[in-house]
């Protein structure tokens, strides 16, 4: 569906850093159907929108450093980038990326949360953030990883004020869901070594929405790209985890038909 504006608290952007801007193109666009856009003010450093059906739907741009990971990145909607660059440092996290005006679409900043998984916040100024969502070929989740939850409850809640509804998912494992007022916005799982393995960082995971997650995940292959988790079926449809052929990690999710009320979207 469009979406024009974001209520605050609200995930609204995600983007990919990767080492070869048109290798990235060409996969993401053989897979979801987007077109690429590059911003000619040379202050935007090439910066790339994806569009789908001539709409922006996520970003793009070049790793900053050889040491720099392959990596999508979720934005958070905020009012005063600064003044939640303040909380972040007050709650125990690290701002990495000090508050920053983006020409004249927006500012941002970019922080570690106390448990290690990267986020960014966005001020919109001219640009909103997704201009589509929660449909194929949009983002539609947003969800963060990581190894305690307990701390992460408590650093988001302080710095966005969130809301945190907590549900048993099986196998010991438990699902919340973030909440701005009564709307979900995101989700967070604790990792474990079963299911993520030792090695992996904790994280902030992005979500696309497809038709047939069964034929995407054959066209991930296709274009070169790998299948980490294959498709499983969860409450709210079947997703699949998937790499691009850069490295850069990314979740599908067939929606089901009829979608629990509490299963949330990105707008």
């Amino acid at each position: 569906m469009k979406q024009s504006e974001y209520t605050p608290g609200t995930p609204c952007w995600v983007d990919l850093a990767t080492s070869d801007m048109e290798g990235a193109k060409e996969f993401y666009g053989g897979l979801f159907d987007w077109t690429a856009e590059t911003s000619d003010v040379p202050e935007a450093g090439g910066y790339t929108q994806f569009l789908l059906d001539g709409t922006p739907a996520a970003g793009l741009m070049a790793l900053m450093s050889p040491e720099q990971p392959v990596a999508w990145s979720s934005y958070v909607s905020v009012t005063d980038a600064d003044a939640t660059a303040a909380k972040v440092n007050a709650a125990g996290g690290k701002v990495i990326m000090p508050p920053m005006d983006v020409t004249d679409v927006g500012r941002m900043a970019y922080f570690f949360d106390p448990t290690g998984a990267a986020l960014g916040v966005w001020q919109p100024r001219a640009f909103a953030g997704a201009g589509v969502v929660n449909e194929p070929g949009a983002l539609c989740w947003t969800e963060l990883a990581t190894r305690d939850a307990a701390a992460a409850k408590k650093f988001y809640t302080s710095v966005f004020g969130w809301g945190v509804k907590t549900n048993p998912m099986g196998e010991g494992q438990e699902y919340t869901e973030w909440l701005v007022g009564d709307q979900t916005v995101g989700g967070m799982i604790e990792m474990d070594d079963e299911h993520f393995g030792a090695d992996m960082p904790p994280h902030w995971g992005v979500y696309f929405a497809v038709a047939d997650c069964a034929a995407s995940v054959a066209k991930v292959g296709v274009l070169g790209g790998s299948v980490t988790v294959p498709p499983t079926e969860i409450p709210v449809g079947t997703f699949a985890v998937c790499r691009d052929p850069q490295g850069g990690f990314f979740s599908l999710i067939q929606l089901a038909e009829t979608m629990p009320e509490s299963a949330g979207s990105a707008a």
